[in-house]
């Protein structure tokens, strides 16, 4: 399970940030537990955080960070170690209109970088917007899969 947990990232809605830890930290906290060495642990953890536009905030805590802040260091922890897949939970779901459409442009990014980025949301602007492939579930069952391009026939 820990070699499968490395191929895979999470964004939760509600961040799940390390509160006494800076941005630098929280990120680099995967790292550590992988046993990345130290100074490899804050060159990653750097990079990533310069990837969602935060290399100007490596030092502060959570509470200090705007709430697209927080979801963007959420989002650089959940890539740091390069994953195949990137599972988010809402991520958008705490976030005004204008910062939720950085986050959406942030994991289209990531997804053309090649991670498969796997998204839940109530959200029909977002699923319009990331339209590659949607699932649609309905009392916990697969009610539609629908491929980009039978979407783009129907309407």
């Amino acid at each position: 399970m820990p070699q499968h947990r490395r191929a895979l990232g999470v964004v939760f809605q509600d961040f799940k940030l390390i509160r006494r830890k800076t941005a630098l930290e929280n990120v680099a906290y995967v790292l550590n537990v992988a046993g990345i060495p130290r100074a490899e642990q804050k060159r990653r953890a750097y990079l990533a955080l310069r990837g969602v536009g935060l290399q100007h905030r490596l030092g502060v805590t959570p509470e200090v960070l705007s709430g697209g802040e927080q979801q963007r260091v959420a989002i650089a922890r959940a890539v740091v170690n390069d994953p195949e897949l990137l599972i988010a939970d809402e991520p958008t779901g705490n976030l005004d209109p204008v910062t939720s459409w950085g986050i959406i442009q942030l994991l289209i990014q990531i997804n053309q970088l090649g991670t498969t980025v796997l998204m839940a949301t109530h959200n029909q602007e977002i699923v319009n917007a990331m339209r590659r492939r949607v699932l649609a579930l309905e009392d916990g069952h697969l009610a539609r899969d629908e491929s980009a391009a039978a979407y783009e026939r129907e309407y």
